[in-house]
């Protein structure tokens, strides 16, 4: 969409040419890399771009072309229009371009622009066998440009909310540290319980209290077993119904794919999804079953059904015996114990496959069900804690989402607040 089509009063329309000091990053030679500090950092592409400001690995000795502190740093060469913002300066190599913003230009409000309208600036880079964007399209790129006390204001109202959106990412990352930190501990040594009733405490097992023994999975509480995934409950591998039949598919039922396994414990939704008729002939999977992908590039992604559902082939599912296992508890233990097998049994094959056979042979530890419970439900809370945080950073990027649609395009204008502050 062209977003320079309605110009609200006061606006312009400029070329990004007249507004920025446009550089073409160049490759320094190779020999001048170095990972230990030395010289100037480097970034090659976009790969190395975090979420406003890029992460950099190497450095140079010998760098050629120069991105600036503050200076819009652009991804030109597939893929085309991702955005970083230079947060000290940096050499660049041919995978980006650095857009230095020109006296009466807020570079940040340039930077928002620029990831607003990525769209725009991937359609320049189209039709290309590689595609790619060159200085002379960046330079005559239009866009609308505000007078500088509304690009301050935008700017600094955006700024905000991606302040907002970093400190719910670092509470998130800190509560996975803990809870990577509970796993190991809460899945190698488990809990004991002390008392009774009321007075009831669960404690870490101890090596030094409490008696452990060596086993295939190293050393484990006296009290555990060893035992193999097809012995705790069904093992079912999915299937596809005929896409040539679209009466199979509706949207009734949930048919899971690798995609729909996210970072989530749970898996609530799919992208597609079966009819009555599709789900009649397909393997049913029941709710509180363990989702495992065994087939491609993303082997290894875990989720737990909370509604009866189907899977596609790509997927062995685990339905326990609810005697046996905890289905809480033993999501956290195959997260934890089938990564280093799984990759195993896959071998060197060009595409990673683990069937059924070789998945049910996968070893984890069995607790007593008392002591899954316990541990399914100290590791339960932080999911809960870290999911919650999770929801509220997807809320933050809708509200960005919706302010930069606004705030960028003029549809909704900031001169009352600029007002106000000059009161």
């Amino acid at each position: 969409m062209d977003k320079t089509k309605c110009i609200p009063k006061n606006w312009g329309i400029v070329k990004l040419g007249e507004i920025c000091e446009i550089t073409m990053g160049q490759s320094p030679p190779s020999e001048s890399y170095n990972m230990e500090g030395k010289g100037m950092p480097f970034l090659q592409g976009k790969q190395e771009f975090g979420s406003n400001h890029p992460i950099n690995v190497k450095y140079t000795t010998k760098p050629l072309k120069i991105a600036f502190e503050n200076s819009i740093l652009i991804s030109v060469r597939a893929p085309v229009g991702d955005v970083n913002i230079a947060d000290k300066t940096y050499c660049i190599g041919r995978g980006l371009a650095s857009l230095r913003a020109k006296k009466g230009i807020i570079a940040l409000f340039l930077y928002y622009l620029m990831a607003f309208q990525k769209s725009d600036v991937e359609a320049i880079g189209e039709g290309s066998t590689f595609q790619a964007i060159t200085k002379s399209q960046i330079f005559n790129f239009k866009i609308l440009l505000p007078p500088v006390s509304e690009q301050r204001k935008i700017a600094e109202i955006l700024e905000t909310i991606d302040n907002a959106i970093e400190k719910t990412d670092a509470i998130i990352e800190k509560y996975k540290r803990i809870k990577q930190g509970l796993m190991q501990d809460l899945l190698t040594k488990g809990v004991v319980s002390e008392g009774e009733g009321e007075s009831e405490r669960w404690r870490l097992r101890d090596e030094n209290i409490d008696k452990f023994k060596d086993s295939l999975l190293g050393r484990i509480p006296e009290e555990w077993e060893v035992v193999r995934l097809g012995e705790i409950g069904k093992i079912i591998t999915g299937s596809t119904p005929s896409t040539e039949n679209l009466e199979y598919y509706g949207d009734e039922y949930l048919f899971v794919s690798p995609e729909d396994i996210r970072e989530n414990k749970y898996i609530t939704d799919s992208q597609k999804k079966l009819s009555e008729l599709g789900f009649r002939i397909s393997r049913k999977i029941p709710s509180d079953s363990i989702c495992v992908v065994c087939i491609g590039s993303t082997i290894g992604k875990i989720a737990i059904t909370k509604t009866i559902c189907t899977t596609n082939q790509q997927i062995n599912s685990i339905v326990p015996n609810s005697n046996i296992f905890n289905s809480e508890a033993l999501f956290y233990f195959i997260v934890l114990y089938s990564q280093k097998p799984l990759k195993q049994e896959a071998g060197l094959q060009a595409v990673p496959i683990v069937n059924k056979n070789r998945f049910s042979r996968i070893q984890i530890p069995l607790p007593p069900l008392h002591e899954q419970q316990r541990i399914a439900s100290i590791l339960s809370q932080i999911d809960e804690v870290i999911e919650k945080e999770q929801a509220y950073k997807e809320k933050l990027e809708r509200i960005k989402k919706g302010l930069m649609e606004d705030l960028l395009t003029g549809k909704v204008r900031v001169n009352h607040l600029i007002e106000e502050e000059e009161k």
